[in-house]
């Protein structure tokens, strides 16, 4: 069986991005379908490659039982569009920074805004936490959980309908 590789893209790296990794893995591992994901994250920026995700982001994760293991790193347009069948931004800045970073128009039909999964809450963008407070990183958490709710119906939906 295919895997369904999914990368998940924001600013940084540190804050939404891993967060929404974290979540859509817990998701899939509830369900027991993580053999049958990849996913990842990265930054339209390298402003904080190498680093693990915010601490704030990481404590507020926590109390989710949700682990944000991954390590920041930058978008590759050379490689993540080739690897990954769904790159999904956080915002639409994010999103025109990777359909600037684009190749071709298969590049660009990979392309997909996270709040377009979000069923319960009429968001146009998951907000950037970082010069907030702890009800922005909860929102974040929120909102990640039910647009990830609603990509693994949207992904659910596709299969169905092959």
């Amino acid at each position: 069986m295919t895997k369904t590789k999914i990368l998940f893209v924001c600013l940084g790296n540190i804050c939404r991005s891993p967060s929404a990794e974290a979540v859509f893995k817990k998701l899939v591992k509830d369900k027991d379908l993580d053999n049958q994901f990849q996913i990842d994250s990265a930054g339209t920026h390298a402003y904080h490659a190498g680093e693990q995700a915010d601490a704030r982001m990481m404590k507020h994760a926590v109390n989710r039982n949700l682990r944000l293991t991954s390590i920041s790193r930058a978008f590759n347009p050379q490689t993540d569009f080739d690897e990954f069948d769904m790159i999904i931004a956080m915002d639409k800045d994010n999103l025109l920074n990777l359909r600037q970073f684009a190749r071709n128009g298969d590049d660009l039909k990979k392309l997909y805004l996270m709040t377009d999964f979000s069923e319960a809450f009429d968001y146009d963008h998951i907000p950037d936490p970082y010069y907030g407070g702890s009800a922005g990183f909860e929102l974040v958490l929120d909102l990640l959980e039910d647009a990830g709710e609603g990509l693994y119906s949207y992904l659910l939906k596709g299969a169905n309908d092959e």
